[in-house]
């Protein structure tokens, strides 16, 4: 058999790169299998962070940030780990951006707190001086659309099996019982670290504003979603 290969240099070349594809695949498929499965420990976002990704969304923060750490020493000396792919199973759609007029905020929620982001979102040079980034002081009137929010996480464990819990259910009984005994509690414990005295107030009563949404979800980008810390 090899001594007929050898005389026909057609026929060896097709082996060669048969057996050298399957070799590859072989090595190659299980560790792509693997890394699109989610980070071990990883969990999905809560209501009150999608209603914050949406905000995030709506106010075009992606046009200026990016959400992927490549794996150079240069970003990884700034921004952190580089990023996983299983770290983006439970994002729909992916925010990794193509531009980066500011920071890489992949993991923004390690280094940076609730405090941090209400100054900053409020008036970017207070902590950045320099900065060219707007106010984004309108979030700290308008409501956090939270009931799309819940939507979203009905319709993401329907169709893609995304891990919640019994608590993600649909109908408008249900929300309103996560909304009391899992969103509200969550944004107060956010607000409680907020100087705001108006964002206070309105969570208070049980409204809440984009900026809260917004905060909870930067505080998840970094290890918090998989990570005991």
């Amino acid at each position: 058999m090899f001594h007929w290969l050898e005389k026909r240099p057609f026929f060896f070349a097709v082996g060669v790169f048969i057996t050298i594809a399957f070799a590859g695949l072989i090595e190659i498929l299980p560790n792509f299998a693997e890394a699109a499965r989610p980070v071990k420990g990883l969990r999905p976002y809560t209501v009150l962070e999608l209603a914050g990704k949406e905000v995030y969304k709506k106010d075009n923060c992606i046009a200026c940030h990016s959400q992927l750490i490549r794996p150079f020493k240069a970003e990884t000396d700034r921004y952190g780990q580089y990023s996983l792919s299983g770290e983006y199973a439970y994002d729909r759609p992916f925010l990794w951006g193509s531009k980066r007029t500011g920071p890489d905020l992949h993991r923004v929620g390690n280094y940076r707190t609730t405090d941090w982001h209400e100054n900053h979102m409020w008036d970017p040079t207070s902590v950045v001086p320099g900065s060219i980034m707007p106010a984004y002081k309108h979030q700290f009137t308008n409501i956090a659309d939270i009931e799309t929010a819940y939507a979203e996480a009905v319709t993401v464990k329907k169709l893609f099996n995304t891990p919640y819990g019994d608590e993600i259910q649909p109908g408008k009984e249900a929300f309103e019982k996560h909304f009391k005994e899992v969103v509200l509690p969550e944004a107060k414990k956010i607000a409680a670290d907020m100087k705001n005295k108006e964002v206070k107030a309105m969570v208070e009563q049980g409204k809440i504003p984009e900026i809260v949404a917004m905060i909870a979800y930067l505080n998840s980008l970094g290890d918090s979603r998989y990570k005991a810390k």
